[in-house]
């Protein structure tokens, strides 16, 4: 019987096929890569589409309680936004401690208590213990949460941009950690506070339906508009959440450059974008007789293209 030889020698990969198989790989993941990419952006898109939803009938409930939608509007007469739109859409939705909102709060610019001081957002927390008398007809006033918790994503802007005490509500007892404002599903970064991840604010702006126009030639008929430019612009001058550090900013921040008839053109960009281009008579906005709610979507930027809004692209 003849023994049968097994080679010592090892079959191997030579250098030519270990450029060839890293070659495909390479190949399939420049082509998978994008791919996944576009999912991961439509996924998060539709969960940011969702989250509108929901603060539709959040704002449809308020609407059915209180016969309008919330207010917008945050400037005085020298034009000082003390309260963003983006704030007020937080309270009316949640209140300033998600106990639900209370029609007497600053909100309304009605909220004082009995010494005549203005109490912002009527706070319960800690609630006293045994409840007193003052807190059950507080919590009695109460309307909503209008909104599920785990909708509304609510942080509070120190947790978002480090600022306590949201200097320009101008008032020594409002809110330590600066009022909360409800924030999208695009989230980047981690809270210092709680350890959760956190997105953009969701920017509001409700429509004066008693104007006509939908104009960005000059501040005065911006504030006459059928929406106001400037209704979200201290906050939106806070910063990028994701990148406070280096103090760049959104492309809808006021820099303080201004075109010759007076408009800083980072506020004409909230124009571009919310115009119906349907209506080519005159500038009209879409959702002319509600309320336009702005993600700034996957880049964390508020006016550019992949901006997310509640009528769609």
């Amino acid at each position: 019987m003849k023994s049968i030889k097994q080679s010592n020698k090892k079959a191997a990969f030579t250098i030519v096929e270990l450029l060839v198989v890293m070659s495909i790989i390479m190949i399939l993941m420049g082509t998978l890569l994008p791919a996944f990419n576009r999912a991961k952006r439509y996924a998060r898109k539709v969960r940011q589409t969702a989250q509108f939803k929901s603060i539709d009938v959040g704002l449809e409930l308020y609407r059915n309680e209180f016969e309008s939608y919330p207010p917008s509007d945050g400037e005085d007469a020298g034009g000082d936004n003390h309260y963003p739109g983006a704030m007020k859409l937080a309270e009316a939705m949640m209140g300033q401690d998600l106990l639900g909102f209370h029609p007497s709060s600053l909100f309304n610019k009605e909220g004082k208590d009995a010494s005549g001081t203005i109490d912002l957002y009527f706070r319960l927390n800690p609630p006293p213990q045994p409840p007193t008398q003052p807190y059950l007809e507080n919590m009695r006033a109460r309307k909503g949460p209008f909104l599920q918790l785990e909708s509304a994503n609510p942080y509070s802007l120190l947790e978002l941009y480090g600022v306590g005490n949201f200097e320009n509500l101008g008032d020594t007892s409002c809110d330590p950690n600066g009022g909360i404002v409800l924030c999208d599903e695009y989230k980047r970064v981690r809270s210092p506070i709680t350890g959760n991840k956190i997105g953009s604010p969701i920017l509001y702006y409700r429509a004066d339906v008693s104007s006509t126009t939908h104009d960005d030639t000059s501040l005065t008929t911006a504030r006459l508009s059928i929406y106001n430019c400037r209704d979200n612009q201290e906050l939106i001058d806070l910063g990028i959440v994701w990148d406070i550090a280096s103090g760049y900013a959104h492309p809808m921040a006021d820099t303080g450059t201004t075109t010759p008839d007076g408009l800083s053109p980072e506020w004409e960009i909230f124009y571009r974008m919310t115009r119906d281009e349907k209506v080519s008579v005159i500038p009209r906005p879409k959702m002319v007789d509600s309320y336009i709610l702005i993600s700034a979507g996957y880049d964390g930027l508020y006016g550019t293209k992949d901006d997310v809004f509640n009528f769609g692209d």
